[in-house]
């Protein structure tokens, strides 16, 4: 099978059951979005995360492609179900706990960065951000489209933070407390 089809090469793409869309519409547009998000992942699975940290990324790289697919459909039932549940959404919900209980709470905000896996974490907390804020725009278009995506998109976002401040820790980065007028950054705990 040849990677290229031409089928693209006006502008348009397709959609499963064959709808054709244009390439900027809000489908593409949340899935590329997605993907990007997949991408940044990778990047940060590059940069050597904690071991449990990495086994943890690759079961969401392969949510988030169930993911890209269930938007990609529009609402219409895979028949296999819907791809992105509750268990998905609590799955996650346990792993914020879990790494959380690690970490010094905060009261401040802090800078992104620190370790290479926590800024690339970080970097991929806001992609999965806008990834939320894409998925957002399109169920105001697409009523049809589940709930459970954005909220899944919600979380991650809360887990991939908590995962950096984590790979910080680990590392032995603290976090740079945030510094309203720009002075010496503070380090947390």
């Amino acid at each position: 099978m040849k990677i290229y089809t031409r089928t693209g090469d006006g502008g348009e793409t397709g959609l499963p059951g064959g709808r054709r869309v244009a390439k900027d519409a809000a489908v593409p547009e949340c899935c590329g979005t997605i993907d990007e998000l997949n991408a940044t992942l990778g990047l940060v699975r590059a940069a050597a995360p904690p071991q449990d940290v990495d086994a943890l990324l690759t079961r969401v790289q392969h949510h988030l492609l169930d993911l890209g697919a269930e938007v990609a459909r529009l609402g219409e039932p895979a028949p296999s179900g819907p791809a992105i549940g509750e268990s998905h959404v609590r799955w996650l919900e346990e792993a914020i706990d879990r790494y959380e209980a690690e970490l010094v709470p905060l009261s401040h905000f802090i800078l992104p960065g620190g370790a290479p896996a926590a800024a690339a974490l970080h970097f991929s907390r806001t992609v999965c951000r806008r990834a939320e804020r894409r998925l957002v725009a399109l169920t105001h278009e697409t009523p049809s489209l589940s709930p459970r995506p954005v909220v899944y998109l919600n979380r991650l976002s809360d887990l991939l933070f908590v995962l950096a401040r984590t790979a910080n820790a680990r590392a032995g980065r603290p976090d740079v407390i945030w510094q309203k007028d720009g002075s010496s950054p503070l380090p947390s705990g």
